[in-house]
């Protein structure tokens, strides 16, 4: 009897236990050290000077790098089971996967709200956006810089539209699970920033060419 699609669904939660139940003690005081650090590094920049409320902050994004683990980690094992309850149909288990997502997407925009949310409680937006630096190893301000850098003609509308979807990468960055995927995220927003700057007139291999031009010229001191 085939198993629908909606079955395999629901057994969610059973499937967050089984992962839960998997992780050694030991391990999970390894993985808890290891993004209490990454949150600490985060936080060290956020010139916070009271210690409790700093405190608070380093475990707020602890905890959001933990419930995002447990989003993909739920997921991989979820779409384990899809792919095995229905490696003879394709066509059922392609709609489950696409489904199950669909599903995972929603849950880290509702995750992503709700810790802007918590840091909004103790944070300025400035110190936010500090954090969210943080957690995608500052790909926003280093790719601006360098945009600007690269293209000294740029208009300040052009300047405000590569900054915008910079930003909108970063959004979904923050909450991917790991550098490549976070990194990927601002590669797919930059292909869009070069095509912008390609129909503008920019020809981005030569404007590349006088920036690396530029850039050792400063480095001989000329």
């Amino acid at each position: 009897m085939k198993l629908s699609i909606l079955a395999l669904l629901l057994t969610f939660s059973t499937v967050a236990t089984t992962f839960a139940q998997k992780m050694t003690p030991e391990e999970k005081t390894k993985y808890v050290k290891s993004i209490t650090e990454r949150a600490d590094k985060i936080v060290a920049n956020l010139g916070i000077a009271d210690a409790k409320k700093a405190e608070k902050v380093r475990n707020i994004i602890r905890d959001q790098y933990s419930n995002l683990n447990d989003i993909y980690a739920v997921r991989d094992l979820k779409a384990k089971e899809i792919k095995s309850k229905l490696e003879g149909n394709k066509v059922e288990r392609d709609s489950a996967l696409v489904k199950q997502n669909r599903g995972v997407m929603e849950s880290l925009a509702k995750l992503h709200n709700k810790y802007i949310s918590k840091l909004s409680a103790h944070l300025s937006q400035d110190q936010i956006d500090l954090v969210k630096n943080g957690m995608t190893y500052n790909v926003l301000p280093i790719t601006y810089k360098a945009y600007q850098e690269e293209i000294l003609t740029l208009t300040e509308d052009q300047k405000k539209q590569i900054l915008v979807w910079l930003t909108e990468a970063r959004e979904y960055a923050m909450d991917a699970e790991s550098s490549d995927k976070k990194h990927a995220w601002f590669g797919k927003y930059k292909g869009r920033i070069n095509n912008y700057l390609s129909a503008a007139g920019y020809d981005l291999k030569k404007e590349g060419i006088e920036w690396e031009k530029r850039r050792k010229a400063k480095a001989q001191g000329n």
